[in-house]
C-alpha cells in the first residue's frame, strides 16, 4: 500500500542517491560550467526521464535478468567505463584554444540512454524494485509510483550540480582556470570509470 511512510522513505532514498556524486552529477557540473544551466536542461531532463523508464522496467521484471545473469553486470560496467572515457574526452574540448567553447551539451535521448550503462543508476533501480515497490498495489500503480517519484526527486537534486557548474562559469572569468576545472572533472569521470571496473 502506498502510504506516507513509504513515500517519505522512497523520497529520502532517492534524494541521497541522486544528490551524491556520481557519473551523472560530474557530467552535469561540467555541462553547467561549459554551457550554462539553461543549455544543460535537456541533459538534466534526459537523466530524469531515462531513470524513470529504467526504474519502471526494473520493477516490471528486468532486474531478475541481471540477478540471474550476473555476467551482464560486468558487461554494463565495461560499457559505462568506455562511455565515461569518451565523455571525458568530449568534455575537455580543445585544450589548445581556451577561448573556444567546443562541444555541445548532451541531448535528452543521449542522457536517457546513458542510464542503461550507468552502474549507479542500475543500483538505484534494483534497490527500489526490491525494497520500495508497493507489492500490495496493482502492478501498474506500483510501477507508475516508483517511476514518477524517481523523476520528481531526481530533477531538482541533479539540477543543483548543473547550477553549481553554471555558477563557477559566471564567477570565474579566467579561461585557463575554467579549462583546468573541466579537466579536473573529466579526470574524476575517468577515475569513476576505473573504480567501477576494478571494484
Amino acid at each position: 500500500m502506498i502510504d506516507i511512510p513509504l513515500v517519505l522513505a522512497l523520497v529520502s532514498y532517492y534524494t541521497v542517491m541522486f544528490i551524491t556524486p556520481g557519473p551523472n552529477n560530474a557530467m552535469l557540473t561540467i555541462s553547467g560550467l561549459k554551457f550554462g544551466f539553461k543549455r544543460s536542461l535537456p541533459h538534466i531532463s534526459g537523466i530524469a526521464f531515462g531513470h524513470a523508464i529504467q526504474v519502471s522496467l526494473i520493477c516490471l521484471g528486468l532486474g531478475f535478468i541481471l540477478i540471474d545473469y550476473p555476467g551482464l553486470q560486468i558487461i554494463l560496467r565495461w560499457l559505462c567505463f568506455g562511455y565515461l572515457l569518451y565523455l571525458a574526452y568530449q568534455m575537455i574540448g580543445s585544450i589548445k584554444d581556451y577561448q573556444k567553447e567546443s562541444g555541445r551539451p548532451l541531448r535528452v535521448y543521449e542522457a536517457a540512454l546513458f542510464q542503461w550503462v550507468n552502474p549507479k543508476a542500475w543500483t538505484i533501480a534494483i534497490t527500489v524494485a526490491s525494497g520500495f515497490m508497493p507489492l500490495e498495489e496493482k502492478l501498474w500503480i506500483a510501477v507508475l509510483f516508483t517511476g514518477l517519484m524517481s523523476s520528481l526527486v531526481s530533477f531538482p537534486c541533479i539540477s543543483m550540480w548543473a547550477l553549481f557548474g553554471s555558477l563557477i562559469k559566471t564567477m570565474i572569468s579566467n579561461q585557463f582556470i575554467k579549462k583546468f576545472i573541466e579537466c579536473l572533472f573529466a579526470l574524476l569521470l575517468v577515475l569513476t570509470g576505473f573504480y567501477l571496473v576494478l571494484n
